[in-house]
């Protein structure tokens, strides 16, 4: 199921449960070197790590405060690692994961996780594919179990592959194949990306996924599905001795079959030219448009540049108090939702992204006028040490929130060190936000939100009008465009 991840705070905050604990003080009472420490404090308490004998990274972070466990499995393999001509299949494989093994019919590791009341699910990225569970600490030594056996019994024959291949075609039928956003997003990363593999969508290309067979599935089986590729991170009511001896009982006896090396991709060349996609379709009410730009991640980023293309993205439009809403939306009435997002949590070069629609009679021209008319300010201007600050601060407190959750430190952690990031990369992060000052947001801005490393695209209606039953008359909160980033 594709989601958005979008403005990735600081490409650590993915989707999860959001608890609100209540120790957030109001906004004036906090400035952000005090968010800071609170953000940096959950981050460095208990959390530790080690590597099994067979080259599986476990980390374990302690959280006493509910007794239930958050067991998650990263694979470092994702679709930009697939070969030419195999688009979809680690999305696919992700799905022959839950046939039967050696040791258990399938279904039954499913089953099991229902029985207890426990939650279970897994998704595909670009960089990577992860499997969680989330059970009482009791039933832990079961999912391990489980998951470990997987890791080396899986069965696969030619009924099993055809039958699940199926079940993706119709998949992207019905989830990508039917929905004029999700298509011109496809449309939109393989403009943007010219030569880098991020260009192909995760669930695949449809004549692609249709050749895909039990060789394929085998041989993907055997190069990345090894404890030598793949990263534990076990969260919640546990303490690392028990978690490490566990660890030893089930993963420790699963060898390593393969050496999947560091991952060599091919990168994308200088890029030269503004570029634009538009789809009109009878299933679109509203128009809408998004600018893209092509710039680094967190992981291929010179020091500095990704905090401060985060912290770019939420004054110009990551809130209702941003620059965009507030002119757009809210002053003049041109659009009905606007907004900015940073792609920066992935291996290889992100993007960063605006986006609107139009409100009443203000023209989707207008809309994007006034979005170019912001991002050339900052460009010319820069922001004030005022604006940088409320920024950081509305910053600070969304991770702080998102990490207040079990679920959430989970995936933190195992989609970082998935990305090429180590455990103190993600300790220092609230210090390098901390240090980002307003010359370095305005020296992002003229670096990369330049029309040569663009692609602008164009959601229409058929007639280029937009519906008039479609409610259009009022401020809407900031959402985000569809992309193809994660498939469940």
């Amino acid at each position: 199921m594709s989601q958005i991840l979008g403005r990735t705070v600081a490409a650590f905050v993915l989707a999860g449960t959001l608890s609100a604990s209540g120790f957030i003080l109001p906004a004036n009472a906090q400035t952000a070197t005090q968010l800071s420490a609170e953000v940096k404090t959950a981050d460095s308490s208990g959390v530790s790590s080690f590597h099994l004998e067979n080259g599986l990274e476990v980390v374990i972070i302690p959280d006493h405060r509910a007794p239930v466990v958050t067991h998650m499995l990263w694979y470092h393999v994702g679709s930009a690692d697939e070969e030419p001509g195999k688009s979809g299949i680690a999305h696919f494989f992700e799905h022959l994961m839950f046939k039967a093994t050696k040791t258990y019919p399938a279904g039954e590791f499913s089953r099991k996780v229902a029985e207890i009341g426990g939650q279970e699910n897994a998704f595909t990225s670009y960089d990577y594919t992860a499997f969680f569970q989330q059970v009482s600490p009791q039933a832990l030594e079961m999912v391990m179990t489980y998951e470990a056996d997987r890791m080396e019994n899986l069965i696969l024959n030619e009924d099993v592959v055809k039958t699940e291949r199926d079940v993706v075609l119709e998949e992207r039928r019905s989830r990508t194949d039917t929905n004029p956003a999700a298509l011109l997003s496809e449309e939109v990363n393989a403009t943007l990306y010219q030569n880098h593999p991020y260009r192909f969508p995760v669930i695949g290309w449809l004549h692609e996924m249709q050749q895909l067979n039990l060789k394929d599935a085998l041989a993907f089986y055997e190069k990345f599905y090894t404890p030598n590729n793949a990263t534990l991170v076990v969260s919640g009511d546990v303490d690392a001795d028990t978690v490490k001896a566990l660890a030893e009982k089930t993963y420790g006896k699963v060898p390593r079959r393969s050496e999947p090396g560091k991952r060599q991709r091919p990168q994308e060349p200088e890029q030269n030219t503004k570029r634009t996609v538009s789809l009109a379709d009878p299933r679109v009410s509203q128009p809408s448009f998004q600018k893209m730009w092509l710039v680094p991640s967190y992981n291929s980023a010179k020091p500095g540049e990704a905090e401060a293309l985060d912290l770019l993205s939420e004054i110009l439009g990551g809130s209702s108090r941003s620059r965009i809403y507030q002119a757009l939306v809210v002053k003049d009435g041109l659009a009905a939702s606007a907004g900015v997002y940073y792609s920066g949590g992935s291996l290889d070069d992100g993007s960063f992204g605006v986006y609107g629609s139009p409100r009443g009679s203000a023209s989707l021209q207008q809309v994007e006028a006034g979005v170019d008319a912001q991002i050339a300010r900052i460009i010319k201007d820069g922001v004030t040490e005022d604006e940088l600050e409320k920024a950081r601060n509305r910053f600070l407190k969304s991770v702080i929130f998102a990490r207040d959750s079990q679920a959430g430190m989970a995936r933190i952690y195992g989609s970082t060190l998935s990305t090429g990031q180590k455990i103190k990369d993600i300790q220092e992060w609230p210090d390098r936000i901390q240090a980002v000052k307003v010359q370095d947001i305005q020296d992002v801005a003229k670096r990369y939100l330049v029309d040569a490393r663009s692609v602008t695209s164009y959601l229409m209606p058929e007639d280029g009008k937009p519906d008039e039953k479609t409610p259009n008359n009022g401020p809407a909160e900031p959402i985000e465009p569809q992309t193809q980033g994660v498939v469940q």
